[in-house]
């Protein structure tokens, strides 16, 4: 069974700071029924630039992102049974908690959220997950 690439035409590809070159990452990758989605920031998808240094802005459109990856994909937060966080400034925590909740409407998945720095100058979180299908 062949890998299959996701592309959202409504998600930046991000890992790759080089814009005068195509990217070698993928937004997402199905095999079989299971979806691995590289990790995503709060890029704006129009302009490909950091959208705010602000926390929950950056959490916001990095859930955002990540969202469309999984709509491309055939899913949806529902189908999602890992997610792992890096955190530039772990105080930031509380208020990165406080927006992923909300944004999260009750769904439930497992997450590790760590401290380190994210590739990307002025980029305060990343986060990847794994979804599952039927």
């Amino acid at each position: 069974m062949p890998k299959k690439i996701i592309k959202s035409s409504k998600t930046p590809i991000t890992g790759f700071t080089d814009k005068s070159s195509p990217s070698p990452l993928a937004q997402g990758i199905r095999w079989g029924n299971m979806l691995f989605l590289s990790g995503q920031v709060a890029i704006d998808p129009e302009t490909k630039e950091v959208i705010s240094d602000d926390i929950q802005a950056q959490t916001q459109q990095t859930l955002q992102n990540l969202e469309e990856i999984l709509k491309e994909a055939g899913g949806s937060f529902a189908n999602v049974v890992n997610m792992r966080v890096c955190l530039r400034n772990v105080d930031d925590f509380q208020k990165f908690n406080i927006t992923f909740t909300e944004f999260m409407k009750g769904e439930k998945v497992t997450r590790t959220c760590i401290g380190g720095i994210p590739h990307r100058v002025g980029v305060n979180v990343e986060i990847d997950c794994i979804a599952m299908f039927d």
